[in-house]
């Protein structure tokens, strides 16, 4: 039997997934710009210049199209490298600086975070649950690796120090988006003061 039928089958599976992937990066662009507020799924399709209708067809709903914006953007690794050896709060500081410049992109990710904690947004749970999760072994794992270097103290959980490391940033950056005066960085260099390892006495 001819295998031409699964290759045309192939092809049209191909420019959807390219159609797609063209949507979302325009999607990204669009909610770097002006976030996700007070907006619809109709009213983003208008401004990628597609149909509500592929949208939907993609995309499923406005909450499944912003988890999937978000998690682009992630993948794409636009924030700037941290060498593996820097501190949890040198991430965050690095994290802090690459946000400045989508502040879209954080607005965004603060919306889906307070949807997360409402009934009735599963993808905006999970996808936050699931984050959470990630970020925190993440970051716990790091912070192993500093407490052995002598980076910071040892006399501290990892997984707690993680935990507060992202509540500090996420907590931080809200207040930026609300108020651009917000000590952002003053307040990650006093964490980063309270988490280092002590230093032997010079004397």
């Amino acid at each position: 039997m001819s295998e031409k039928p699964a290759a045309n089958a192939r092809g049209p599976y191909a420019k959807g997934v390219a159609r797609r992937q063209e949507i979302l990066d325009r999607a990204i662009e669009v909610f770097a710009e002006r976030g996700s507020d007070r907006t619809s799924l109709r009213a983003i399709a208008q401004e990628v210049g597609v149909t509500h209708a592929a949208l939907t067809h993609y995309f499923g709903s406005l909450e499944e199209l912003l988890v999937e914006v978000y998690r682009e953007s992630e993948r794409r690794g636009d924030r700037l490298p941290v060498p593996p050896g820097e501190t949890p709060l040198d991430m965050v500081k690095h994290w802090a600086e690459s946000n400045r410049q989508v502040a879209g992109l954080v607005q965004l990710y603060s919306t889906l975070v307070a949807a997360a904690l409402e009934e009735g947004h599963p993808a905006a749970r999970d996808f936050a649950t699931e984050r959470f999760a990630r970020v925190r072994n993440d970051l716990a794992e790091r912070v192993v690796r500093n407490q052995q270097d002598g980076r910071l103290r040892a006399d501290v959980d990892p997984h707690a120090v993680a935990a507060l490391v992202i509540a500090a940033s996420d907590g931080l950056q809200t207040q930026w988006l609300l108020d651009p005066d917000a000590p952002q960085d003053a307040a990650l260099s006093l964490l980063e003061t309270l988490l280092a390892a002590p230093q032997p006495d010079a004397r």
